[in-house]
């Protein structure tokens, strides 16, 4: 083997089609494992539990080489289907169904679901020839080069008040996710970001009556890092700083999370306006269960007496990846930074067999590492050492 993916989510795939495209890496040379049924299964689970409609990027990030490729596909897809604004705003943010279904086209274009080993990589051991990565299966791979391109998707963030011993408490972004209300409910959605705001939405529309509970008011920006950060004006400055600790706070500056897009937030305010959602600005003080209801105190002394409470905050910041990064840094030594994520070169290199992508990335790529446009960014530099 020559090329072996960790991940086949949105960097898994999209550094596939690149490497296969761009590179002259014949396909017989290269594999993606990853545990889904299917490449892209957790993005479209957690797409479709939260109820998104539509992405927050602009239609030049997408998982195909031709930044264009996007547009010229939503062209020709109108054409046969006459679908609905499969663009929106003026960034052109592209409907999830069009995303879908591009993406669904670049598996196809470069035959990767033939390529797809449906494993879980738990080791990784580096020695001179290359790297050898055991399956969850037992099965070992041997391959000159790994990419490591594991997302945060596995790490969902639990607050500390929250127990996952106590029935009806569910997080929308748990691998075993099953929550979903199947009758009317009330529902505290918890998070003040995108993923509660669609997650609040989606039960709004399905008639739940909703409350959301956020520890902050309600912030606008229309993308979740400043478009500055796509191209020189911030990563100059940021190449140019060698402490990484500071790097790491200038990233988790630079984020805008907990923040929606001003299309997000006149639904929110409407929908609060109109009764249908309930908005709470304060954290949670303590959270019981009483008889048939589950009780939150919140620290401005509110208690909201509800059946169900889905938590929407985001993922963990611990480095992802598990057993098989465990094993690859103790093999060989890889460096770490304070905050425990990889240090690498400017070609992505951990070690000369071993490239990384998606958070792994971020204290080389900065704050859009883990979107769409940092696998893009990825995929830039791989494809030139290569």
């Amino acid at each position: 083997m020559e090329w072996l993916i960790i991940g086949g989510g949105i960097h898994g795939v999209h550094i596939a089609a690149r490497l296969l495209g761009e590179t002259g890496v014949a396909p017989g040379r290269l594999r993606i494992v990853d545990p889904g049924d299917r490449l892209l299964e957790r993005w479209r689970i957690c797409a479709d539990t939260i109820g998104m409609t539509r992405l927050r990027s602009p239609s030049v990030h997408h998982l195909d080489l031709n930044p264009r490729s996007l547009s010229y596909f939503a062209s020709r897809r109108h054409r046969r289907r006459r679908e609905n604004k499969p663009f929106a705003g003026v960034y052109d943010r592209p409907s999830l169904a069009l995303f879908n279904a591009h993406s669904d086209h670049v598996l196809k274009t470069f035959g990767l679901p033939d390529l797809h080993i449906q494993d879980r990589a738990t080791e990784g051991s580096v020695d001179s020839d290359g790297v050898e990565i055991t399956l969850s299966s037992g099965r070992k791979i041997a391959t000159r080069n790994v990419v490591l391109a594991v997302g945060g998707g596995e790490q969902p963030e639990w607050p500390n008040w929250a127990s996952r011993n106590v029935s009806g408490v569910h997080h929308v972004f748990d691998p075993s996710f099953d929550g979903w209300p199947s009758t009317t409910e009330t529902v505290a959605v918890l998070g003040g970001g995108l993923s509660a705001a669609q997650t609040a939405l989606r039960l709004k529309s399905e008639g739940h009556r909703v409350h959301m509970v956020s520890r902050h008011a309600l912030r606008e920006h229309r993308f979740d890092s400043a478009p500055g950060w796509l191209g020189p004006k911030y990563m100059v400055g940021f190449n140019r700083e060698n402490d990484l600790a500071r790097r790491r706070a200038i990233i988790t500056e630079a984020r805008h999370r907990g923040s929606v897009p001003p299309g997000v937030r006149l639904a929110l305010c409407g929908a609060a306006a109109r009764n249908q959602i309930y908005w709470h600005v304060g954290g949670v003080e303590a959270l019981d269960r009483q008889s048939d209801d589950l009780v939150l105190r919140l620290k401005t002394d509110e208690v909201l007496h509800v059946d169900r409470v889905l938590l929407a905050t985001g993922f963990s910041a611990l480095r992802p990846g598990g057993s098989v990064v465990e094993t690859l840094i103790a093999s060989a030594s890889l460096p770490c930074a304070s905050c425990g994520y990889p240090i690498v070169d400017t070609q992505l290199r951990w070690h000369p067999r071993i490239r990384v992508s998606g958070p792994l990335a971020e204290l080389e790529l900065g704050p859009v590492a883990r979107n769409i446009a940092g696998a893009r960014r990825a995929g830039d530099r791989l494809v030139g050492v290569a």
